[in-house]
């Protein structure tokens, strides 16, 4: 009965693993390198999902290179903040979903060059007249995406509750039903939101502090695959392909 019993509870447990992500594969028959690729696509424009499908800046950009560079893919989906901790843990090869190359970051992965900087965006409901500036939201309620660089920027302000969650459009609402007093996100992730919220308007702006946008690897374990892919970001921007790319996506 015990051996029944565990074989029942390791069949389901790799069922778990194997239903926590989703997966899918860009097939390259004369590749040389073949790469799981981490993203969270809820991140709109770099990183999102449409008829299915995934698209934005970011799998745009990924998809390219591996073309250009004998790449074979796997796409994995998962949570923003579950990216470096499957990174670590062997379940991804590479993480490609809008992240920022900080020094903090650099302590457990590698980054690729630069392909794309931001800023942060504070954002308000419109009709909320006491929210000027960034010293005005000491003692409010920030909102967040988890996992984000906007979350320890959000903590640093004197004397603020930061409520954090994995969806930016849940934080958004939550904003827009008065649960809590601004949120703090990317500012060209936060465009998409305001163009479709009429109610709420960005009110300070300033740099998040990072490199920029980079594509993450496992420290000291992908050489290859980052020569490949800034070899190809260069590539990229030399015949015009990335500036057509940021087009498509209102980047530019």
């Amino acid at each position: 009965m015990r051996k029944i019993f565990a074989f029942l509870v390791a069949f389901l447990s790799l069922f778990v693993v194997a239903c926590s992500d989703t997966s899918t594969t860009n097939n390259d028959s004369n590749a040389s390198l073949s790469l799981r690729v981490g993203t969270a696509p809820n991140y709109k424009p770099f990183d999102y999902k449409e008829d299915a499908k995934l698209t934005g800046l970011d799998i745009d950009l990924v998809n390219e290179i591996a073309k250009r560079e004998g790449i074979e893919l796997t796409w994995v989906e998962m949570s923003f903040d579950g990216l470096i901790p499957a990174l670590k843990t062997g379940k991804i090869d590479m993480i490609a979903s809008a992240m920022s190359a900080t020094e903090d970051r650099r302590k457990s992965v590698d980054f690729s060059d630069v392909y794309y900087t931001t800023k942060n965006l504070y954002i308000k409901k419109k009709d909320n007249e006491a929210l000027n500036s960034k010293e005005d939201l000491e003692g409010k309620i920030i909102g967040v995406q988890l996992g984000t660089l906007q979350e320890p920027a959000a903590k640093a302000i004197k004397d603020t509750k930061v409520q954090s969650n994995e969806s930016l459009s849940v934080v958004i609402m939550e904003l827009k039903e008065g649960k809590i007093d601004a949120v703090v996100a990317d500012k060209d992730v936060s465009m998409g939101y305001l163009k479709e919220n009429a109610d709420l308007i960005g009110f300070f702006e300033e740099e998040d502090g990072s490199e920029g946008f980079s594509f993450a690897f496992d420290k000291d374990k992908q050489k290859e695959a980052i020569e490949k892919f800034n070899k190809g970001l260069k590539d990229l921007k030399a015949d015009g392909t990335y500036d057509q790319i940021l087009t498509k996506y209102e980047l530019n």
